[in-house]
Order: structure tokens, then C-alpha cells, then sequence
């Protein structure tokens, strides 16, 4: 909804009818900005859930927190210079690969324990719950 309010103010706040602008860089810029985030959207939440279920919910949820704090700084970030959005996309990246490390580490027990009968969840859940605090880490 933030991005979105700030696409339309920008869009009213330019001089051109219609929602093509050329010239407008502060719309181009928040027009881009939104449509990145909008389409590294589903590809978060597929690795949300995929986590969440196969491997431990309370790091992938605070993953997920963090994902939406550094998206936003990503999308003010891109409003300056483009310069600026670089360390929340670095950022974002790395909290995506977490989540999927947590989700192969989710299948590769569920595997572990249908052919073997081994269950490494307590080991795996111990791991990403002391790992994610490292994820604040910038």
C-alpha cells in the first residue's frame, strides 16, 4: 500500500496526463521502484511458505519481517540516487537465499527420514534459529 501511495502521488504530482511521462525521473524512479517489488513479491512468498512449512516457522517468519523491512528500505533508497537501493537489494537477496536454504534443509530431512529413518529436525531448527539473528547483520 506505501508503494502504491507513493506511485500515485508522484503520478499526480508530475504534469502529464496519462500515466506515460517522459522526462518525470521522480516517477520514473517510483514507477520502477514499485514494479521491482511488485515482482519480487511472489518469489518471496513461495520461499516464505516453503521454509515455514518444511523446515521451522519462527525463523522463517522473522526472515519475513525482515524481507519487508528491507524492501522498504530498497524502495526509499531507489526514490535517491539508485545507488542508494543497492545495500537493501543485496539484503533482500540474502534473506531470500536463507529461506531457501531452510526449505532444501526441510527436504533433505524429510528424505533423510524416509529412506534412513534419521530425523535431523531438532538439529536443523536449532541451527536456523541461532543463524537468523545473523541476518540483522548488514
Amino acid at each position: 500500500a506505501f508503494f502504491a501511495s507513493k506511485v500515485e502521488h508522484e503520478s499526480k504530482h508530475c504534469n502529464g496526463k496519462g500515466f506515460q511521462r517522459p522526462g518525470s525521473s521522480a516517477f520514473d524512479r517510483v514507477y520502477t521502484a514499485n514494479q521491482n517489488c511488485g515482482h519480487a513479491y511472489p518469489t518471496f512468498l513461495a520461499m516464505l511458505w516453503c521454509a515455514g512449512l518444511l523446515c521451522s516457522q519462527a525463523p522463517a517468519a522473522f526472515a519475513g519481517l525482515m524481507y519487508l523491512f528491507v524492501r522498504q528500505k530498497y524502495f526509499v533508497g531507489y526514490l535517491g540516487e539508485r545507488t542508494q537501493s543497492t545495500p537493501g537489494y543485496l539484503f533482500g537477496k540474502r534473506i531470500i537465499l536463507f529461506l531457501f536454504l531452510m526449505s532444501v534443509a526441510g527436504i533433505l530431512n524429510y528424505y533423510l527420514v524416509f529412506f534412513f529413518g534419521s530425523d535431523f529436525e531438532m538439529y536443523i531448527k536449532t541451527i536456523t534459529s541461532a543463524i537468523s539473528p545473523l541476518l540483522l547483520i548488514p
